[in-house]
């Protein structure tokens, strides 16, 4: 990091003038002296096209760390209770891949009031060691509990990178612990790398989508990121040959909230899940037009799923949403109608596995991912393309 300084002894009419032009934010203003006020974006223009010397920037010191104290790749284990949620094991992969260029270990982190039923499995995707916080006062997850025993876990343990899941758990959980630690939080990362000397390299888009924002945090650890569920590939379980290391509970889980009763909401297939996804554009206007996407989505076994302008006019759930914000899926089958492939929407869906798109504008950039494309009118192709796989099903 750094900060523009403006050097006064510099500064004339003419100089002055000047520095008000060059700045496209307005963030440079002069009231019987000049300042830069919040609206600057640290383009640096006023240093590279004003006048020379009259604003310069300066690198802020920051105090090194010693990255060999700080070793190993963790990943916190989200669990409800009774089952590990998948995108932890994803981030396990990851995390394997990130620690070939390293050389250090992989650790899970549970924090849970019974172990046993957890153990093995994660073991069994690979994971080096194991530490697990065991306490009847864990069950249920609490942001303030989990958060002692991560502080906890990094004092002692001192991990290079802590992954979490891009969950509501993961996203409440993880800017606590980057709090108390005064370290980087990068959220909702598409693509992580390492470089040889341990600094995470976590990529995630920014500006809506438009451009891709990579970042570093070299002075600071642990390095922490979160990633949304099916972005990286599951790993294969292999015979376990990580250890178990229970940690020691000596500090306190009191919480400022306490927890009265746990309702279970009711159950839906979430489109993360599904191996079939039939999802819709703009061109859907009316509840008449996605009748027709449900009625193919429902003879291929799958689901009805659409893209941010359908939830803005309230045709759909916010739930069926693919994209930046929405979900991220990876279908075996992805079949796309009147999309044009934009990448707040196409960030959410490249981990399909075969893509299908129809879209009446031949230079649309869903052709440019999708496997399988047809030029047309939707509305036109899906009753034929009904008609015959109700044929080959036999399906009246």
């Amino acid at each position: 990091m750094g900060k523009l300084v403006i050097h006064k002894e510099k500064l004339n009419p003419e100089v002055i003038a000047q520095l008000l032009k060059v700045c496209p934010f307005g963030a440079i203003e002069y009231n019987d002296d000049l300042y830069i006020n919040s609206a600057c974006r640290m383009c640096k223009l006023c240093v590279k096209r004003g006048p020379q010397g009259a604003i310069t920037f300066e690198e802020e010191n920051v105090p090194g760390i010693d990255k060999n104290v700080w070793r190993g790749i963790a990943v916190f284990m989200e669990h409800d209770g009774h089952e590990i949620h998948p995108v932890s094991f994803e981030l396990i992969g990851k995390a394997k891949e990130l620690a070939k260029v390293t050389h250090h270990s992989v650790m899970a982190i549970l924090m849970c009031q019974d172990a046993s039923a957890f153990e093995q499995e994660i073991l069994s995707y690979g994971v080096d060691e194991l530490y697990i916080y065991e306490h009847s006062e864990l069950y249920h997850f609490n942001v303030e509990k989990y958060t002692n025993c991560m502080e906890d876990f990094i004092k002692r343990i001192k991990p290079s990178v802590v992954l979490y899941g891009g969950t509501s758990t993961g996203r409440s959980f993880a800017p606590r612990v980057a709090a108390r630690f005064h370290t980087g939080l990068t959220a909702d990362c598409t693509i992580l790398g390492m470089k040889e000397n341990t600094d995470l390299i976590q990529n995630r888009p920014a500006f809506g989508g438009n451009i891709m924002a990579s970042i570093v945090c070299p002075n600071t650890r642990p390095q922490m990121a979160t990633v949304r569920y099916k972005i990286f590939p599951m790993p294969q379980k292999q015979n376990p040959t990580g250890k178990i290391i229970r940690m020691p509970i000596g500090f306190s889980l009191k919480a400022s909230a306490t927890l009265l009763e746990v309702k279970l909401k009711e159950k839906v297939v979430d489109i993360s899940e599904a191996e079939v996804l039939v999802a819709v554009g703009r061109a859907f206007k009316t509840k008449e037009d996605l009748a027709l996407a449900e009625e193919l989505a429902t003879l291929l076994g799958g689901q009805l799923a659409c893209t941010r302008p359908l939830i803005e006019c309230g045709l759909m759930d916010a739930k069926k949403q693919i994209g930046l914000s929405g979900r991220t899926v990876a279908p075996k089958l992805l079949i796309t109608l009147g999309i044009s492939g934009a990448v707040q929407f196409t960030a959410g869906m490249r981990g399909a596995q075969t893509i299908f798109s129809i879209n009446q504008d031949k230079s649309a950039s869903i052709f440019d991912i999708c496997h399988y494309g047809l030029v047309g009118d939707a509305f036109k192709i899906l009753p034929q393309l009904i008609k015959e796989i109700k044929e080959i099903k036999g399906v009246n």
